[in-house]
């Protein structure tokens, strides 16, 4: 039944700090075998997202869903199937790796003892250094293999990239796209990594101020955003066809970024009144398309 059910769902999901909104009206899932980011400025109001979905807090609105369970009330039951890192790696500084995998070892019913071993010695971290004496690449390391220890179905990540060196985020990203592979784990991160990020997503989450601005497959996200430029003239062309997001102008002419770009509403447009002869049509990287849709939100609470 695990195989088919959703691994993570939020349906209206609210937040409030005080009178502040965190998280408004929030609603989409986390389907299996997928890998889901969640994109957003500081102050989106992710971390308070993941908070809820893990069960660390109850929303004031709406549900968070953990295989079709409410996250909040059946937390002790449903981490057995869920691995996390968090944004700051979390232990007592003073325990070495060993004593962290032994202690992790007997919270779990299926704890895969050589996987941890192999993950360590392939990171090369030190078995007998205390935690607090390590890097933080190391200590994400640690993090990600005691997350993968129980073998979870469903694998969420907290900005797990953030202070990483290229090597780091490297080694992270290959452990993940071998994780997938070999057992076809779901994962749900949040990161400001989008570069890294793109080569592996299957589905991108982007939250403005709270709000849900998109969630799509990521190939149907690039296919359908394009940057144009073109020069200025008397009559501009309209552009709302296109479904404009940005528009900036300057004495030579016009950069745009639309978001509803096809063959066919790019022929009628360019032969339509104010027509472009020849505009130059660019394709957008997740992280171009990312600034474009969140480039102006006020920030607030996480």
């Amino acid at each position: 039944m695990s195989g088919t059910t959703i691994p993570a769902k939020v349906e209206r999901l609210e937040v409030r700090y005080g009178g502040m909104r965190a998280v408004a009206d929030v609603s989409f899932e986390v389907r299996p075998g997928a890998v889901h980011a969640l994109l957003g400025r500081n102050g989106a109001g992710k971390s308070s997202l993941i908070r809820c979905l893990l069960g660390q807090r109850r929303p004031d609105g709406g549900r968070a869903l953990l295989f079709g369970e409410d996250a909040w009330t059946s937390r002790t039951r449903l981490m057995q199937r869920v691995g996390v890192v968090p944004e700051e790696p979390d232990a007592p500084p003073e325990s070495t790796v060993s004593r962290l995998v032994s202690f992790c070892a007997r919270l779990y019913r299926s704890w895969d003892g050589p996987g941890v071993e192999e993950r360590l010695r392939r990171f090369a971290v030190p078995r007998e250094v205390p935690f607090g004496r390590l890097s933080k690449g190391q200590k994400g390391q640690v993090m990600l293999a005691l997350a993968l220890g129980h073998r979870p179905e469903l694998l969420v990540l907290d900005d797990p990239t953030l202070g990483l060196d290229v090597v780091a985020r490297k080694v992270l990203y290959e452990e993940l796209v071998g994780e997938l592979a070999d057992r076809g784990t779901t994962v749900f991160l949040t990161t400001h990594d989008l570069a890294g990020i793109e080569g592996i997503a299957d589905r991108v989450a982007i939250v403005r101020d709270g709000e849900l601005v998109l969630d799509e497959e990521l190939e149907a996200l690039k296919g359908r955003f394009r940057r144009l430029r073109f020069a200025a003239r008397e009559q501009e062309p309209r552009l709302d066809a296109l479904g404009a997001v940005a528009v900036s102008r300057s004495g030579w002419g016009v950069d745009a970024v639309v978001s509803r770009w096809d063959d066919g509403a790019a022929g009628r447009w360019c032969q339509g009144g104010g027509a472009v002869a020849e505009p130059v049509v660019e394709a957008m990287s997740l992280e171009e398309i990312f600034t474009a849709m969140v480039g102006g939100e006020t920030g607030g609470a996480q």
